[in-house]
C-alpha cells in the first residue's frame, strides 16, 4: 500500500485515447479483474451479464449534462458555467483568468456580464443583465485530452442513454456503454451525482492524504435506499455512483437510515480505504495519478490495479471517456 502520488502512473500512449465514440455504445472491449483470484482477462461489454446474479442490483447516476461551455461574442474569454446560484448570477472558471478581475465585462449572444467576485480558489461569480441560455449558447466541456471541441455527435453520444437529472459538467462515463434494450434485462435503479470540474483536476501534492478533493451534489430517493440496502450485491457503474454509496456507507448498512439523501459528498477514496457498500464496480479507464485511478487501487489493490493498466495498454484498449471499461469483481 503506498500513499505516493507518484506510485499511481503508468504510461499510456497518446494514440489509444479514445477522442471518438464507437458507433456502437455496446462494442466495447472490457477487462475483467477478479479480486479473489488476482486474475485478469480480457471479454466484451457484450459480456457483461454473464458477471450478474439474480440478487444483484446495478446502480447507475442518471445526471445529465448541460452544455456548461461558454464564449464571449468577441472569441476573448471561455467560461466554464460551474453553479448557477440564480438564474444571472453564475460561479464560473473563466480562461485567461488574468483579464476577468472584478469589474471586467463581457457579452455572450448579447447579454452582458460582469465580474462581482473573484473568489480564493480562483473562480469567478459573474452577474448576468438577464439569464442566458445554455442550449443556445453553450457547448459541451469535453475533457482536455479529447483534444478537440464538440460537435452534433457528441449531443447524443456524451449523454448516457438514462440521463434525466441535468447539472453535470462531464458524463458519468461508464454508463455510457449501456442501451435500453441492455438494461431491460438487468435489474437496476438509480441516484444523481452532478460531475463537476474536479473530476478533471490532477493531484497536485506528493503525497496522497494532503490532496483536498472537490465537493459535488448528490441525491438519492427513499424507494432507491431500500432497494440498495436490500440487494444480494450492488454493482456501483462508475466511480461516482460508488462516491456516493461509500459517502452515505455504515458499518451496519450500506445506506445508513440517518444519513443525508440529498447533499455534498467531497470524499476522497484512496487505499487503504475498506468499502462498505460497493460489492462490484463497472468503470472505464483514468488518467494516471489520477484521484479516479486511486478509488480503483483501493477497490482492487494497487499492484493489480497497475498490472491490469500494463496489459490494457500492451492489449491497445481505448483510453478515457470514449474508451473501453473495466469491471472489478
Amino acid at each position: 500500500m503506498s500513499l505516493l502520488t507518484k506510485d499511481y502512473d503508468y504510461h499510456l500512449p497518446e494514440k489509444l485515447i479514445a477522442s471518438r465514440p464507437l458507433p456502437d455504445r455496446a462494442a466495447s472491449r472490457m477487462l475483467v479483474i477478479d479480486r479473489n483470484t488476482g486474475t485478469v482477462c480480457h471479454r466484451m461489454f457484450a459480456d457483461f451479464p454473464d458477471y450478474l446474479r439474480p440478487e444483484d442490483l446495478l446502480v447507475l447516476n442518471d445526471t445529465r449534462v448541460i452544455p456548461a461551455r461558454l464564449f464571449s461574442d468577441d472569441d476573448r474569454i471561455e467560461l466554464l458555467c460551474l453553479d448557477r446560484l440564480s438564474p444571472t448570477l453564475w460561479r464560473c472558471l473563466a480562461k485567461p483568468g488574468k483579464r476577468m478581475k472584478v469589474g471586467r465585462t463581457l457579452t455572450v449572444g448579447e447579454i452582458s456580464g460582469s465580474v462581482v467576485e473573484v473568489m480564493e480558489n480562483g473562480d469567478r461569480i459573474i452577474r448576468w443583465d438577464e439569464p442566458v441560455d445554455l442550449d443556445k449558447h453553450g457547448h459541451l466541456a469535453l475533457p482536455h485530452y479529447m483534444g478537440r471541441g464538440d460537435d452534433e455527435t457528441d449531443q447524443e453520444r456524451y449523454q448516457t442513454v438514462f440521463a434525466k437529472q441535468e447539472g453535470a459538467i462531464a458524463a458519468p462515463t461508464a454508463g455510457l456503454h449501456f442501451t435500453p434494450e441492455i438494461l431491460s434485462h438487468i435489474d437496476h435503479d438509480f441516484l444523481t451525482l452532478h460531475v463537476g470540474v474536479g473530476t478533471f483536476r490532477p493531484v497536485s501534492v506528493d503525497h496522497v492524504g494532503e490532496h483536498v478533493m472537490h465537493s459535488e451534489r448528490y441525491s438519492v430517493s427513499s424507494g432507491s435506499v431500500e432497494r440498495i440496502n436490500s440487494a444480494g450485491r450492488v454493482i456501483a457503474v462508475g466511480t461516482t455512483v460508488t462516491r456516493v454509496l461509500e459517502s452515505l456507507a455504515s458499518d451496519t448498512a450500506r445506506i445508513c437510515p440517518d444519513a443525508a439523501m440529498t447533499g455534498e459528498t467531497d470524499i476522497f477514496l484512496h487505499p487503504p480505504y475498506r468499502f462498505k457498500a460497493v460489492d462490484a464496480l463497472l468503470t472505464n479507464f483514468h488518467l494516471p495519478q489520477s484521484t479516479l485511478i486511486m478509488l480503483v487501487s483501493a477497490f482492487a489493490g494497487r499492484e493489480l490495479t497497475l498490472e491490469a493498466y500494463r496489459q490494457a495498454v500492451a492489449e491497445e484498449y481505448r483510453f478515457y471517456s470514449y474508451g473501453d471499461c473495466m469491471l472489478i469483481i
